[in-house]
């Protein structure tokens, strides 16, 4: 009889094994899969003042002024003119990107 009883709870001790085993592989799938959401969701940032506007804003902030210093760099021939309207248009740029985007504050 208590053979009989101790291979009762064998079984019953490897079921509680098996059934513990598959839920600690799903808790770990589980996790993998949360660490993989977290990590290919983006972050929103909320740091500097380039995240507060859109892409295509950030873009025209940056290429407008280089296309203008390009510019002025291939059509004035004088040196000290292209510097002095360089360092112009660089002093120029916050103040037109506030008047014609906004402060969004």
């Amino acid at each position: 009889m208590s053979k009989e009883r101790a291979r009762r709870r064998a079984e019953r001790q490897a079921v509680l094994e098996k059934e513990k085993a598959a839920r600690a592989r799903r808790v770990a799938r589980r996790t993998a899969r949360r660490a993989l959401v977290r990590r290919l969701t983006p972050q929103k940032r909320s740091s500097g003042h380039l995240y507060r506007r859109s892409r295509g804003q950030r873009a025209g902030i940056v290429l407008l002024p280089l296309v203008a210093a390009v510019a002025v760099w291939t059509l004035i021939p004088d040196l000290a003119l292209r510097l002095v309207l360089i360092v112009m248009i660089a002093l120029a740029v916050p103040a037109l990107v506030v008047v014609v985007l906004g402060r969004r504050s």
